[in-house]
């Protein structure tokens, strides 16, 4: 069931928290969607799930419109929101059973739909606990089994594996994954290394406007811009190197990654590739060329590029 939002735009007295913002997501797709604190990540997934009305745009899910058919919405949408409110005095399986009944699950499959969350979320260890007496990582697991029990088509994460220690986050990496092959899912992270490895698609917004939106390795060519080299030249002086991968026409700047391991950091200049040059001076001094590998933009430094301005 693909999400489609049109010129989506939500106004708080003076600010706007989402500035006419447009984007599909398509079914069997994961999107990453990334931003500082304030950025507009939360008000944006508030909107597609029916939770805030916008001030101005429309949302689809599937054919359903937000301003039309919000109940249609709420039924076929799972939502894990970041604070993640839960009954704490309720023990896992109580719990399960009472959203079970507000997703109006058929009564006579509510214990099955039951064991396949603790199953899938990994809860079995834990529920004949009370919800309070879980550490945060299960209550997480919780909050994501209550997301998911009504087999929704699509999914809204917000920060889905806040307080997960690593081993848990692989395997709700890995669950979020699965899921996507047949949901639509939006997830928002802080965590940009857990996006990169778990989204077929990453979307940046700042300031209420979407800066980015593509693959990781879109964001990074995009954000390259010029070839980056890192080059390893063994059995000749440092210097000497330096100075005769200088006069290459095609580099644009040489500098030492590391001047006793003979590592450079070669900048080819604008839509120009050194690569074959290199190897052809290498060939040329009877150097040994052990090393010669593009140096990517990191997803970090695209991230900040892009918000801090």
């Amino acid at each position: 069931m693909d999400i489609v939002v049109k010129n989506l735009t939500k106004v708080y007295g003076n600010q706007r928290a989402v500035d006419d913002v447009s984007f599909r997501v398509k079914t069997g797709e994961v999107l990453g969607f990334l931003g500082p604190n304030g950025a507009g990540k939360t008000t944006t997934m508030k909107a597609i799930t029916t939770y805030l009305n916008p001030t101005a745009g429309e949302i689809f899910v599937g054919d359903y419109s937000i301003h039309e058919h919000p109940e249609e919405i709420k039924k076929r949408i799972g939502y894990l929101p970041e604070s993640n409110p839960l009954y704490q005095e309720m023990p896992i399986i109580d719990y399960l059973k009472f959203v079970a009944r507000l997703q109006n699950i058929d009564s006579s499959k509510i214990e099955d739909k039951i064991r396949e969350m603790v199953d899938v979320c990994g809860l079995e260890g834990e529920k004949h606990k009370k919800i309070s007496e879980l550490s945060k990582g299960y209550r997480q697991r919780v909050g994501l089994a209550q997301a998911l029990i009504h087999d929704p088509d699509v999914l809204i994460l917000d920060e889905p594996t806040s307080g997960l220690d690593p081993n848990q986050i692989v395997e709700i990496r890995e669950l979020i994954k699965k899921i996507g092959r047949e949901k639509t899912v939006i997830l928002s992270s802080h965590i940009l290394a857990e996006v990169e490895a778990t989204c077929d698609r990453i979307m940046i917004i700042n300031k209420g406007k979407i800066v980015a939106d593509g693959t990781s390795e879109e964001l990074r060519k995009h954000a390259q811009g010029n070839e980056i080299l890192r080059i390893r030249i063994e059995e000749a002086p440092p210097d000497d190197i330096f100075e005769k991968l200088r006069t290459i026409d095609t580099v644009d700047l040489v500098d030492f990654i590391n001047k006793e391991e003979n590592t450079f950091e070669v900048h080819s200049k604008k839509e120009m590739s050194s690569r074959k040059q290199i190897f052809n001076l290498c060939v040329e001094n009877h150097w040994i060329l052990t090393e010669m590998s593009p140096i990517e933009t990191k997803l970090e430094d695209i991230f900040r590029e892009l918000t801090l301005s």
